[in-house]
Parts: C-alpha cells; structure tokens; sequence
C-alpha cells in the first residue's frame, strides 16, 4: 500500500452552507473539483469520505475512489480515521485532510506538503498565504494562522495559534489554507483525545492538537485557494475559476 493517502470528508448536512459539494462550478460538481486536484498532485491515494449517497453517486460516476462512513461523526477528522482505522487497516504512514469545499487548491501544494512530512519534522503540517487585502482579516470565514517566525517561500514555521476573529496587534499572520497532514501516530493520538475548549469556541479543530502539545508546522504558498463557506464565496470561485478555464 502506498504510504500517504489523502482522504477527503464530504457530506451534504454542512450548517452554514447545506449541500455545497454538489454546487456546480464549470458544470461539474465541487467535491469533484477537489477529488481530480488531489488525484493530479501524485501524492498518494485519493478517497472521498461520505455518509451520502448523493456524494458516493458523484464519485462512483467517474470511477473515483469513496467510502460511505457513519453519519454521526463530531468531526471531519473522526470521518477520516474511520477510513484510515478501518478500511485503510491504518497502514498508511501519512494521512492527508483536504478539505472538500476548496476547488481551486493548487495540486502542487498538496504534493508539497507531502514531501515536508516524510521529512518527519512534526506532528502535523499545513498550509498558508498571504491576505489578498485587509478585508480578508476582518471576514469571520477565513482562518487566520499565527507563526512563530515570518513564512516564506519553501519555508515551513511552526504554528502558535488559529482562530476566525482577528486579534489586533499581532505579527506573523497569514491566511490558513485548510488541508491537514497527520503523521499516523498523531492522528491515532489526536482522535483519542477529548475536544479543546478553544476548539469548541472557536470550531476549529487544529486547536485540539495545539492545546495538547501536538506539533504543527505551517508552510507557505503563494496561491489563495478559495474555502467556500458561503454562496457569495461559491460565486466567487466559480467567477475565478471560470476565468482560468478561458485562459
């Protein structure tokens, strides 16, 4: 089996934004976006983690690999460690969290993070941009990061802090880009422990692993793929990457 797998959690039942996956962007749904961008960076296995059949429908159609999960999972992580636990055998040595909501991530990204985690430097590692302008630092949907050192280009810093509400004065500060590496032995340790306090207020569930000394390193990237987490957010990236396809 190959040792890094990237599984991506999907289901229809999402709070601010129900049935998104299924939103099309260039006639094509965006959880299938998301799956071609991994399958494009080599990186490893792709699986697709659901308890929708509406979802298993969409990626079977095109041959793409999907689990059907239990429903009542708190987490997208608990999602993927029942894949990885269970169908997976937890053989794989690197375990990739990629968001099903960003379409536009740059596959080579993803290849990137990959190749920081066999360097076995952390826990955990993730990704980050700058902010575009100063909206972006104010808009509660976008996750910002707290680094221990200025990001550059081909640079990985560990993190110190994630949250959705800006804190003011503050250096170091960037704009999370929302996929996750485990090593197997944090994910196993991470789905184990009890949710943070921080991670319940703050619905951000890197904060669990900071709050229990599992190491995260932020590495940084030059493109800001777009998290939708709102249907102004959706016509944005269909607007962007409308364009690119004309291009």
């Amino acid at each position: 089996m190959n040792k890094t797998v990237i599984i991506i959690p999907s289901r229809l039942d999402a709070q601010r934004f129900p049935n998104k996956p299924l939103e099309l962007i260039n006639n094509k749904e965006m959880i299938s976006h998301v799956y071609e961008a991994a399958v494009k960076s080599k990186a490893g296995k792709v699986i697709v983690a659901t308890p929708d059949q509406k979802i298993i429908d969409v990626i079977s159609k095109f041959g793409g690999n999907v689990i059907k999960t239990y429903e009542n999972h708190e987490t997208g992580t608990d999602r993927i460690f029942e894949v990885f636990s269970g169908t997976l055998k937890g053989e794989p040595e690197i375990i990739i969290n990629l968001q099903g909501d960003m379409p536009n991530i740059d596959p080579k990204d993803i290849s990137n993070l990959v190749l920081y985690m066999k360097e076995k430097k952390c826990d955990m590692a993730t990704l980050a941009s700058n902010f575009k302008d100063n909206s972006e630092l104010e808009n509660p949907n976008i996750v910002k990061v707290e680094t221990k050192e200025n990001l550059s280009q081909g640079t990985f810093i560990k993190a110190l802090d994630f949250f959705r509400i800006n804190k003011k004065s503050i250096g170091n500060l960037y704009h999370h880009v929302g996929i996750y590496a485990f090593t197997k032995q944090a994910l196993v340790k991470y789905v184990n422990l009890q949710r943070s306090k921080l991670e319940i207020e703050r619905k951000l569930e890197q904060l669990r692993a900071l709050e229990n000394d599992i190491s995260i390193h932020v590495g940084f990237v030059n493109s800001s793929p777009l998290s939708v987490d709102t249907r102004q957010d959706l016509i944005d990236v269909q607007n962007l990457m409308s364009k690119n396809e004309k291009n």
